[in-house]
């Protein structure tokens, strides 16, 4: 499995291009969404890390089930 850091510095590393081009072109509406899609992706990404960390705990050291692991996310998500 990749550690957090490398997948982090994945997605740093394809904006960073991405972003570079747009500033040589001097396209400052496509840096300005570059910027903007870069912070939702990441975001989303760690989100999508926590939720690998959270089922990559073996169920007998977690004391439940990928089945409870799912049901306690969606009472967490639902806020009750």
């Amino acid at each position: 499995m990749r550690s957090r850091d490398r997948i982090l510095a994945n997605l740093e590393s394809i904006y960073r291009e991405s972003y570079d081009r747009a500033t040589k072109a001097g396209e400052a509406t496509r840096v300005i969404d570059l910027e903007s899609a870069y912070v939702r992706d990441q975001l989303m990404l760690e989100i999508l890390l926590d939720i690998r960390d959270l089922f990559s705990v073996a169920p007998a050291a977690s004391g439940g089930s990928a089945l409870e692991k799912l049901e306690a996310l969606r009472r967490i998500t639902r806020g009750r």
